[in-house]
């Protein structure tokens, strides 16, 4: 099979991870066949269009490398690749249905369709139009919607996620074709481009599947052969009791990259919400991931979206970088205290924090303390109320007499990374006390930060004079 794959959104807001999954395994089917990946934009309704909405779905496939070979903005074969640009194409499809005796103008009135969905509401019956299909409709001017006239019947098809489905007739109804603003439907619209445009495989989410006996249906009419269809499950919420929204916390996917999610962990990320390879496997390249990908695989139960999981999945990547390629990509992301420092000395607090580096928006936080001292009142809060546990069962001048005792230790260091260790793991025995304790009163004095890079590390690019200083300064925070 010739595989022509394609992701047709509408241009009403920003692309979130649900979108982005369902054009990732379009994307990812078209390159493991050596196929094509089509963006087309379905923008018809044009009272919910967002401006700089098309710039933005383009800019959020290709940040996230599912670079697309035919689109509104490259062209190809089968331009144009805008609804809105294709009206022609709709009205001809819809001619041969009127001549086919397939689809009828709708004399109805807003008042009297809504009249008759109340009547249907009050006998307890679902409100079906084919029931209420005019016998002389007019002929069709374009001022009025045109209909499809539906030919009920039961359907049985398969699903490449779902599996066999079955339907009967009850569900297909009379549809619209072509709005009175001269616009097709969704409903229309995207069986004649996917029969143009040569699509082999038509993703999508689930919300769609309850539509499908219409559409297939609507292929016999037109006598079309339909492509391959897979529906999507759900991406739920974190709590897994329902579908994500943005009230849940769902995002805008290019949101993501700016807070310093690499494109590379959430398309790895993206790709394990509800498909996995049969192993145990949970990190993939986006090489890895097009050798795999199978929707034969692909679960048929909604998957639970989990940011704490993708924070996970992103640490991974960004601990696999090398240090200058990390340098690369955290420019934009350092303190404004970080200006001054050459290249250099934020490579080497680089090194130390990249074990423990999430996202790079978390990177002023984890540094800031290196290119300026500590507040006081930060200071004071965290000696006050420390983190630690142990720490806090101490009184301020245990806590001072720690700190003095290091500092006197400290004092006589060479400040290389081993001394450092030696002498201060030598304190901890001599005084009988716990890291937790220790560790965390040097911490809370150098650093004013609840948490920082491995200690030993912090200390030496903080550089002797810096750190006895600082030492000095909460000794005196400590006696008053």
């Amino acid at each position: 099979m010739k595989v022509r794959t394609r992701f047709a959104p509408s241009p009403t807001g920003y692309v979130h991870v649900g979108g982005i999954r369902t054009a990732l395994f379009a994307w990812l089917l078209a390159r493991q066949a050596d196929g094509q990946f089509i963006l087309r934009l379905e923008d018809t309704d044009k009272k919910r269009e967002v401006e700089g909405a098309e710039e933005h779905i383009e800019t959020s496939l290709k940040t996230l490398c599912l670079n697309y070979d035919e689109g509104p903005d490259i062209g190809g074969p089968f331009a144009p690749y805008r609804q809105s640009q294709r009206l022609e194409n709709y009205k001809k499809w819809a001619q041969k249905l009127i001549d086919s005796g397939r689809a009828y103008a709708d004399p109805y009135t807003a008042e009297e369709l809504q009249n008759l969905r109340e009547e249907a509401q009050q006998a307890k019956r679902p409100f079906l139009y084919r029931h209420h299909r005019p016998q002389n409709p007019p002929a069709w001017d374009g001022s009025q919607p045109l209909r499809f006239r539906s030919d009920p019947k039961a359907y049985a098809w398969k699903d490449e996620v779902m599996g066999e489905l079955k339907t009967g007739p009850e569900v297909i109804d009379d549809f619209i074709l072509i709005k009175s603003d001269g616009f097709p439907t969704y409903n229309f619209a995207h069986i004649v481009d996917d029969a143009e445009m040569e699509i082999s495989h038509v993703i999508r989410g689930q919300e769609f599947l309850a539509s499908v006996p219409n559409y297939l249906n609507l292929y016999e009419a037109l006598e079309i052969d339909r492509p391959l269809l897979a529906t999507m499950p759900h991406i739920l919420a974190p709590a897994g009791n329902k579908k994500l929204s943005k009230r849940d916390g769902a995002k805008d996917v290019l949101d993501y990259v700016k807070e310093g999610f690499l494109p590379e962990a959430l398309v790895s990320f993206i790709a394990t919400m509800g498909w996995n390879d049969g192993t145990e496997q949970e990190i993939y390249s986006i090489q890895e991931l097009i050798e795999r990908f199978g929707l034969e695989r692909v679960q048929r139960s909604g998957a639970r979206f989990d940011e704490k999981r993708l924070e996970w999945v992103n640490g991974h990547f960004i601990r696999e970088l090398s240090l200058d390629e990390l340098y690369e990509r955290t420019k934009g992301f350092w303190p404004a205290e970080a200006a001054a420092s050459d290249d250099g000395r934020k490579k080497e607090i680089l090194a130390l924090v990249q074990e423990r580096l999430k996202y790079f928006s978390e990177l002023p936080q984890l540094t800031k303390f290196f290119f300026a001292a500590p507040a006081d009142d930060d200071i004071r809060d965290l000696f006050e109320n420390p983190l630690d546990k142990q720490l806090k069962k101490l009184d301020s001048a245990m806590v001072a007499d720690l700190v003095q005792k290091t500092r006197d230790e400290l004092s006589e260091s060479d400040f290389s990374e081993a001394d450092l260790a030696a002498r201060l793991n030598g304190l901890l025995e001599r005084l009988d006390t716990k890291p937790g304790i220790l560790f965390a009163a040097i911490r809370i004095a150098a650093t004013g930060a609840p948490a920082s890079p491995q200690l030993f590390g912090t200390l030496r690019v903080l550089g002797k004079e810096e750190s006895l200083a600082r030492l000095d300064k909460a000794l005196a925070l400590l006696k008053t």
